[in-house]
């Protein structure tokens, strides 16, 4: 079925420039793009046309790292870095979600905010355990918005509550993989999930490099967020040169399919290796400045040929809503230029992109309007923001993403379907 929308059409075609169409046709076949046109091709003629007047129509936001379980602590317990932040906080709340009722309430409070805050593909970390993980995956179907959800695997250096026995990761990810892949198409899927290198013994880590391998599974963890955790990785592996390499040399860097969030302290034998693979990164700002991590090179990872998204990761970031991450990747890139004049900050349109098509890259094609691009759009009504006369569409747009709120998001599309 072919439907068009009219209105003001801004995507990221390219790393550093927006495309501006005003007034234009989105043309929306099924679940794709099928172009956007100042005036309808002959072609679509007789199509049905949804005259949105001026508001704005932008691709859907990406988020390419968040921990559902986290959600109930976000904004919490950022008076400590990440290692201890994770006994105190994290590891005690995520061992809830073992009684499925609780992690049913809290589950369906985290989707409907996701969904809420315009984000239409999501990389995201469940709990180690495998009903709530089953759930999530279940609710996040229902929600019609897409992305991945990963049962974390960890059986080493964890509360005694929540770490889990050799076995029994496996089992349950092998469980999982079995039920939630092999359809391409599937807009939900099972993602392999070692939680970080210190929790994942090699016995383990080495079993589920078989597991990606054997059901062509993608892979996402963290790497080199904190300097204490790459010295306590260097303890834990000392044989092998870098954290990245650990990854590696398990079998957890599968070509394409592998998103790292952070990537903070990478050396250049570890970005080497990440794109040796077109290992994928996560670019988290907020998380970075809440737990004092420090400030990812960006801009170099760019430079250097890297596919990079953002992602809010809940909780270490305090909101789901991805506009503040977009602002707050700004506002990195141009702390990191002061001591790296090498590198120049990110402009809107760059942060832009990594918002929607950069981060977009993860899922397919997705993020843009392209034509062929599956169709994740948002509307949104600036009527309300849109203070000063004359404004360009481009300032109308860095406005709404640095002053606006959910509220301004009036519909949802995702892979073409309507979805608020």
């Amino acid at each position: 079925m072919i439907k068009c929308l009219k209105g003001n059409v801004i995507f990221a075609e390219e790393k550093n420039k927006l495309k501006v169409m005003p007034h234009s046709y989105l043309v929306i076949n099924n679940e794709r793009s099928a172009g956007v046109y100042e005036s309808l091709p002959e072609e679509y003629k007789n199509a049905p046309v949804e005259d949105l007047g001026d508001k704005l129509i932008i691709p859907g936001f990406m988020d390419v790292h968040l921990h559902a379980p986290q959600w109930l602590n976000k904004g919490v317990g950022y008076s400590e870095e990440l290692l201890p932040w994770l006994q105190k906080y994290t590891f005690p709340l995520e061992s809830k979600f073992a009684d499925i009722k609780f992690a049913e309430k809290y589950y369906k409070l985290f989707v409907d905010e996701l969904k809420s805050s315009g984000t239409t593909r999501a990389c995201i970390f469940a709990s180690r355990h495998y009903e709530a993980t089953k759930l999530l995956i279940e609710l996040m179907k229902e929600s019609g918005i897409g992305g991945y959800v990963g049962k974390v695997n960890m059986d080493r250096n964890s509360s005694e509550e929540l770490q889990e026995t050799y076995e029994d990761s496996v089992k349950e990810t092998t469980m999982l993989a079995k039920e939630y892949s092999g359809d391409d198409n599937a807009l939900v899927k099972f993602i392999l999930t070692p939680r970080f290198v210190p929790s994942t013994t090699s016995e383990l880590m080495t079993k589920l490099g078989e597991i990606a391998e054997k059901y062509n599974l993608h892979v996402q963890s963290h790497l080199d967020e904190n300097v204490d955790e790459v010295a306590w990785v260097k303890e834990l592996h000392s044989d092998i040169p870098t954290f990245t390499e650990v990854y590696e040399h398990f079998g957890l860097l599968p070509d394409n399919r592998t998103v790292m969030a952070h990537c903070i302290h990478n050396n250049d034998r570890e970005i080497e290796v990440l794109k040796k693979h077109n290992t994928f990164i996560a670019h988290c700002p907020l998380s970075n400045f809440n737990l004092a991590s420090g400030i990812a090179p960006i801009k170099r990872y760019m430079e250097e040929g890297l596919d990079v998204g953002l992602g809010s990761d809940i909780s270490g970031g305090h909101t789901l809503y991805m506009p503040v991450s977009c602002v707050a990747a700004v506002s990195a890139s141009k702390i990191y230029h002061v001591s790296h004049k090498e590198y120049s900050p990110l402009t809107f349109a760059e942060a832009f992109y990594l918002l929607t098509k950069g981060g977009g890259k993860f899922f397919g094609k997705v993020g843009s309007f392209e034509e062929g691009y599956e169709c994740d759009a948002l509307v949104i009504d600036d009527s309300n923001i849109t203070s000063i006369d004359g404004m360009t569409l481009e300032e109308r747009l860095e406005k709404f993403i640095y002053t606006g709120n959910r509220g301004n998001i009036v519909r949802i599309y995702c892979r073409g379907k309507q979805i608020k």
